[in-house]
């Protein structure tokens, strides 16, 4: 039976190799770049190989000159020690092919829409979008490309606020360079109340964005 016991993200982000993998949304995520398309598709095929050999299977997108892995223990909702082994194998069939980590293209987009009856509104989305119902305040792209949509509860209507806000889930390390370049072209700091978790900013017209890390929240 495979392990779900779930691991701490600090615990995961000590152990896997820094210079490729970061922890994004309970799941182990790393870019690789490539110095042409049949180098990265070769990687993506001994990835393939040892996902196979180890019965456990991360998502790849491979790109021109780029190939993503994305690793998480679906069974068990977060983290496991099969995660972190299969990043260590990962890591050295990059290294085998001369593969460098490129960590700053490491990150999730998910769009959050504020809501006053959350059941009501979430097969609307699910249907316009084609997407699955992932959860009581979630839905989900099933073919794991386009960004989740999540659903916060509101307590009172707030007309004059806009009620769609984009959360960009960056590596720890990566927060508050990606910060202050937002700041620097423009935005504002709405909040930094629950930084380093979250992290409020918005642009010169009040469109609002969460600037988001694994860092203090549950099983960090």
């Amino acid at each position: 039976m495979a392990d779900t016991t779930l691991l701490p993200h600090s615990d995961v982000t000590a152990a896997v190799d820094a210079r490729h993998w970061r922890v994004l949304l309970r799941s182990l995520r790393a870019t690789f770049t490539a110095p042409d398309f049949s180098t990265a598709a070769a990687f993506v095929a001994s990835v393939a190989a040892a996902a196979d050999e180890a019965n456990h299977h991360p998502d790849v997108v491979l790109r021109w000159g780029q190939v993503t892995v994305t690793t998480s223990s679906h069974d068990a909702g977060g983290l496991t020690q099969r995660d972190v082994d299969l990043a260590a194998t990962v890591s050295a069939l990059a290294d085998e092919l001369g593969l460098e980590g490129d960590v700053p293209r490491s990150e999730i987009l998910e769009i959050a829409i504020d809501a006053l009856d959350i059941p009501a509104v979430v097969p609307f989305w699910a249907a316009v979008m084609g997407y699955e119902v992932t959860g009581d305040d979630e839905v989900s792209d099933p073919a794991g490309i386009g960004p989740a949509i999540w659903f916060q509860q509101m307590d009172e209507p707030r007309p004059q606020r806009n009620r769609i806000h984009l959360d960009i889930s960056v590596p720890h390390d990566q927060a508050e360079a990606r910060i202050a370049a937002a700041v620097a072209a423009g935005g504002h700091l709405v909040s930094d109340d629950r930084a380093p978790a979250f992290t409020v900013l918005a642009d010169a017209e009040g469109n609002e964005v969460c600037v988001c890390t694994w860092q203090a929240r549950s099983n960090s």
